[in-house]
């Protein structure tokens, strides 16, 4: 089996998440899965200080990666995966996404777009996009996340090691 079972949907994000926890402990910083598939946070990090931080993963396999509700607050990361023409044996691709990243893709896809004054979606408080056909999340595609790409050093800034 050299491709990833398209059927598998479920245990690809499971594998995301394993695949960035494995990828912060490489780094030395400690990361702990979370369990449950109601939760916003997929993992937790914690380093000597007792600064803690929370990382929410999201998987693809295909051209996009959908309903992504963002990344909203402080002390939290998104951390996208990607396993697009990725066999079994190839390592995926990761980015790392802040909230002010979030911040800014929303302001110009959304609003400076027109979308949120033409009425095609509303902003929730947390900058989730819902549009007028109920689609909650919006898709995003490597060629918006491509200047994040295995920007691990992000961490160590947030967490106060760098």
């Amino acid at each position: 089996m050299d491709k990833p079972d398209k059927n598998l949907k479920e245990t690809l994000g499971l594998s995301a998440e394993y695949a960035v926890a494995s990828e912060l402990c490489r780094r030395g910083i400690y990361a702990q899965l979370t369990l449950g598939n109601r939760k916003r946070t997929d993992l937790l990090l914690d380093v000597d200080c007792g600064r803690m931080l929370r990382v929410q993963v999201k998987a693809k396999q295909g051209r996009e990666w959908p309903a992504v509700k963002g990344v909203f607050g402080s002390g939290i990361v998104l951390v996208l995966v990607d396993f697009e023409r990725k066999t079994v044996r190839e390592r995926p691709d990761f980015y790392i996404l802040t909230p002010a990243y979030w911040r800014n893709f929303i302001r110009i896809e959304m609003i400076k777009s027109g979308m949120v004054e033409r009425g095609e979606v509303v902003l929730s408080d947390e900058l989730v996009p819902t549009y007028r056909d109920g689609w909650v999340g919006t898709s995003l595609r490597t060629s918006h996340v491509d200047r994040h790409k295995e920007k691990w050093e992000k961490f160590d800034k947030l967490l106060g090691l760098a």
